[in-house]
């Protein structure tokens, strides 16, 4: 572990520009929208656009610079970094902090929906100052909507095959893409040096008590930030040494971007926008279309980061018991790449639904931010848990600092509030997401209260006269039940029920397998506990968060590691192979619980384990889940009471 750390804190060329490829692409791109969307259709002055700038400035500073450049990426997870890893971090001081967890992760994928057609739709539009085109590609016709949605639906289709082929492009598209804004942006303020003066945070504070609902800006003014939660997200991609050097480098790009755009706005001569996007406006006419491109291949980027992004966010959910097990794919061999169906359907069908309800990009800017907002919040709460539990800072820096940040972050989203009238129809899409994660994590809990150990030292005599009697039919050589006993004498009641009731199953070697989530990212070790000699076994697999469990490949590679180092006398036993057939004899019994009708309870609890077992039935099967997809596996079905009925109104006639 020790030495991947190092290998993604080491820092080469080819280290920055993945960098620069895989985590700058949500916030690299918002000079595309950001300055547009301050200014909107307002009268343009000094007050107005020095403002903005100052406002924006002074926003990449403290929220990116500070907050995550500087403390948040502190929050190293053995190399991992993300919301759900900061929660794994934390979790132990306290048992609410899992809503600021869940809260955040909701927010954090549902605000997935509305960047790539922001993104995409911002560059489309551009074309439409491409000479020729001024009547064709006009914002939000049927035609640029069109070829926004087409882009999209590309890039979505092509999630399943993994970016391992174009993935090396990222890099050198973003160099580009920021040299651009650098050079551009660069241009215009030679021309008018006097815009520095914009930096200067009197103008910002001017503009917010004293420009007429000049508070009410900071929704606009958030846009220059909202992929600042991805630096920290995408902390295992890169490391912290890279985030930080190519931030120097993107931070003078986008300032010098912005710069450029109100060097225009300035001196464009007219007293409105009216529409038009300073981005590309300041752009040299012989240079246009190649802009528009590059502009184009840089939003794709930063989609792609961002679907990824919200891939690896289900896993950690998954595997952390917030989220119902579906299924998981691996498009490559790169560590850490994975591919989920379902969420990628979900994303797609509600960035097409953006794209056609919003039509424009100019009027996805008022929905934009608000999410991503809370998201920022939460990671502030949890952040103080880790600086003075983790790090044990100085209590008062502590304050100082989540203080600051809760203010500037408060005062956003008291300003996105009013967005919510642009995207109440989103509020739904979001709420699904919470409650989703609310239930799946308090049925667990609920579940695992009602969930009866015994003492498996208690039945060992039992399974062993049970395995030694021939008048029973073998059931099986090797017998694996898939246990959630954490302790190594303990086992559930309903799999010794499962060895007893009815027919008994008979076996050479009973195998009891516990897969343990720990709080790291990328554990992978076992222990084995032989409590009867031979007989009864039982194996622990420690597995990361982050890693997907596959238990038939584990259990087959422990035991022949195990057969090979002569342990536990395996070797020199039958295992169940025939000449008709080499392979051993493993048989995998996994028990799925469903809600018995005997059970009575109280409105939460009722609701809380209806839902739970509704979404369990649309997840995926326990066998596919735990990738037991070769060998022979039985499903048994075991009815669960938790609250039985204690009054009956049953009279006899």
């Amino acid at each position: 572990m020790t030495q991947v750390l190092s290998q993604k804190n080491k820092v080469t060329v080819a280290s920055l520009l993945v960098a620069l490829g895989i985590i700058y692409g949500d916030i690299g791109t918002s000079p595309l929208y950001a300055l547009r969307a301050v200014i909107g259709e307002r009268p343009i002055d000094l007050q107005l656009v020095y403002g903005g700038i100052s406002c924006i400035f002074w926003t990449l500073v403290f929220q990116t610079t500070i907050k995550y450049i500087w403390v948040t990426l502190k929050a190293d997870n053995k190399g991992e970094g993300g919301i759900f890893s900061l929660y794994a971090l934390v979790s132990k001081h306290g048992k609410k902090l899992v809503i600021p967890a869940i809260l955040g992760a909701t927010t954090l994928l549902a605000d997935g929906i509305i960047t790539p057609p922001i993104s995409v739709a911002s560059a489309i539009e551009g074309l439409g100052l491409v000479k020729g085109l001024e009547n064709t590609i006009v914002p939000g016709n049927t035609l640029t909507i069109g070829i926004v949605i087409a882009i999209l639906s590309f890039l979505f289709f092509f999630q399943r095959f993994g970016t391992q082929s174009i993935g090396k492009l990222f890099g050198p598209v973003m160099t580009i893409w920021f040299s651009m804004l650098l050079i551009v942006g660069g241009a215009q303020i030679m021309q008018h040096p006097e815009v520095l003066k914009a930096l200067n945070p009197v103008y910002g504070y001017d503009l917010l008590v004293n420009y007429p609902q000049g508070f009410w800006l900071l929704g606009a003014v958030f846009l220059c930030t909202t992929g600042a939660e991805a630096l920290y997200s995408d902390l295992g991609h890169c490391g912290i040494k890279n985030i930080r050097i190519t931030w120097v480098f993107v931070k003078i790009c986008l300032v010098a971007s912005y710069l450029g755009q109100a060097v225009w706005i300035m001196n464009q001569g007219e007293s409105l926008l009216n529409g038009r996007n300073p981005f590309f406006e300041i752009v040299p006419s012989w240079f246009l279309l190649p802009s528009i491109l590059i502009a184009t291949a840089a939003t794709i980027i930063a989609s792609q980061a961002l679907i990824s992004g919200s891939f690896t966010l289900i896993s950690e959910a998954i595997n952390l018991n917030f989220w119902p097990r579906v299924a998981v794919r691996q498009p490559s061999e790169i560590k850490g790449q994975i591919f989920i169906p379902s969420v990628n359907n979900i994303l797609w069908f509600g960035c097409v639904l953006m794209i056609l309800y919003f039509k424009e990009s100019a009027h996805m800017e008022a929905a934009y931010g608000f999410s991503i907002t809370i998201t920022m919040l939460m990671t502030t709460l949890l952040l103080g848990y880790f600086l003075k539990y983790n790090l044990k800072w100085n209590t008062f820096l502590i304050v100082g600092l989540i203080s600051i940040f809760l203010i500037i972050e408060t005062s956003f989203f008291i300003a996105n509030v009013a967005k919510i009238k642009e995207r109440w129809m989103f509020l739904f899409f979001e709420l699904f997401i919470f409650m989703t994660m609310y239930v799946w994590y308090y049925a667990r809990k609920i579940n695992n209260r009602f969930t009866k150990f015994v003492d498996l030292g208690k039945y060992t005599g039992l399974i062993n006269e049970l395995s030694e009697d021939d008048s029973i039919e073998k059931f099986a050589t090797h017998l694996i039940y898939l246990s959630k006993a954490d302790h190594r004498d303990e086992i559930e009641e309903k799999i010794i029920k499962s060895i007893f009731s009815k027919k008994p199953k008979r076996a050479d070697v009973y195998w009891f397998l516990h897969i343990h989530r720990t709080e790291e990212p990328y554990t992978l070790n076992y222990e084995v506990s032989e409590l009867v000699e031979d007989k009864v076994i039982k194996v622990t697999v420690n597995t990361g968060f982050r890693v997907q469990p596959k238990a038939e490949l584990y259990f087959k590679k422990i035991v022949k590691e195990l057969v090979a180092n002569k342990e536990l006398n395996l070797h020199i036993r039958p295992d169940g192979s025939t000449k008709y057939n080499a392979e051993p004899d493993f048989k995998f019994i996994v028990i799925e619980k469903f809600l018995s009708v005997e059970n009575e309870f109280q409105l939460r609890e009722g609701l809380i384990m209806n839902s739970y077992f509704f979404l369990k039935h649309l997840g995926q099967r326990d066998e596919k889940a735990f990738g037991l997809d070769k060998s022979d596996v039985v499903v048994e079905q075991f009815p669960i009471v938790f609250h039985p009925i204690e009054h009956v109104e049953l009279v006899r006639k």
